[in-house]
């Protein structure tokens, strides 16, 4: 998944913060759909993956071993390879199906899933083998960018199995495991059964410690799907999601801040992540970006705002001695229809008609009504 920033913005929003600023106001284009190119995929030839699995030479026969030249009988012999008693036969297979499913066409991973691949596939995500588990892990992910085989994938159990690579795997089993849940939480019936096999902790962990912006990046758009569903927001801030949230809100260096600030809206969704913004002193990192960001990030500091004053009287001060009020008034007149809408007139004629009329004095003793 890549994420692209156009410039512009604030000067002084970019030293003191340090976000990258994108004129879209469209959470769609933060979190566009995954793509095999971008995940931590196989260097060949010669990868060190491949030690104890494949020569050098076996390692250019799977780089050559392109979709064009590849029969239904050469799919299906790998297949068969993946259910072989030696590792090795299975390391190699898993190998050879991830380079086949890696490029961006829909006619190979079809025909791959077609020929028994899923199944099999499915069983060896949680396989003891590191390396097989990381062929594995990254082959379904190759698979699921298709939409014809994410029901399969699922059907076939990859959910449970995807998250104890979560816990198990290596650094890029996990976080390929991540960005491999992404496209299976599209589908309604398979979303809250991610949270109940126990996926938000451990992604919320590789948000924390991924080494990699390819890492969280994963964690983001993976907790960006899954935090739609209720409860599951709760879950995610009891887990420690706000601090590493707030962070990357203000890393210049890892080009996020509209991924989190997105995910942290939905955080806000729970009186958990009220809690923990407020805890965390998010109150002033969104009034920051209600001030100096992009018209994007403007409006989503104006809409995490919102869900932190609908909590309580307590809260509402809080907001109101941060100082959000006259950046909050100003961007009730010139934000987007959309986000009109979601703000609600509520909250847009109480904060407006307070500060307007001289009722807020700016020192924290009047609440905003919301």
């Amino acid at each position: 998944m890549e994420f692209i920033v156009a410039g512009g913005g604030s000067p002084e929003f970019c030293r003191r913060m340090g976000r990258s600023c994108s004129s879209s106001t469209d959470s769609g284009s933060v979190f566009s759909e995954c793509r095999s190119e971008r995940s931590d995929d196989l260097s060949l030839p010669g990868s060190p993956f491949c030690v104890g699995a494949a020569s050098s030479s076996d390692s250019l026969r799977s780089f050559l071993f392109s979709s064009s030249g590849c029969s239904d009988d050469d799919i299906r012999s790998l297949v068969s390879d993946l259910e072989s008693p030696y590792v090795e036969s299975q390391r190699r297979a898993a190998m050879e199906l991830r380079l086949l499913a890696k490029p961006s066409t829909t006619d190979i991973r079809i025909r791959i899933a077609c020929a028994g691949a899923v199944t099999p596939l499915v069983a060896l995500l949680s396989h003891p083998d590191p390396q097989l588990q990381e062929h594995a892990v990254t082959a379904v992910l190759n698979l699921s960018l298709c939409d014809e085989n994410k029901a399969p994938i699922a059907a076939a159990g990859a959910v449970p199995n995807l998250v104890r690579a979560l816990v198990t795997g290596t650094p890029v089993a996990r976080g390929n495991a991540a960005f491999a849940l992404v496209p299976l939480a599209e589908l309604a019936d398979v979303r809250a059964s991610i949270g109940l096999c126990g996926a938000i902790p451990p992604i919320v962990d590789l948000l924390q410690t991924g080494d990699a912006r390819r890492k969280k990046d994963a964690a983001a758009s993976s907790l960006f799907k899954l935090l739609v569903v209720e409860g599951n927001a709760a879950v995610a801030a009891e887990a420690g999601v706000v601090p590493p949230l707030l962070e990357m809100m203000a890393d210049p260096e890892l080009g996020m801040v509209d991924k989190a600030a997105y995910v942290l809206l939905r955080v806000l969704a729970s009186p958990e992540g009220r809690a923990a913004t407020l805890d965390e002193g998010g109150v002033g990192v969104l009034v920051d970006m209600l001030e100096l960001g992009s018209k994007r990030q403007k409006e989503v500091a104006m809409l995490s705002l919102v869900e932190i004053c609908k909590e309580c009287e307590a809260y509402r001060r809080i907001v109101v001695r941060e100082g959000a009020i006259p950046p909050l008034v100003t961007l009730s007149h010139s934000c987007s229809r959309r986000v009109k809408e979601k703000v609600g007139y509520e909250f847009s004629y109480a904060v407006t008609s307070k500060y307007d009329s001289g009722a807020f004095n700016g020192t924290g003793d009047s609440a905003v009504g919301c």
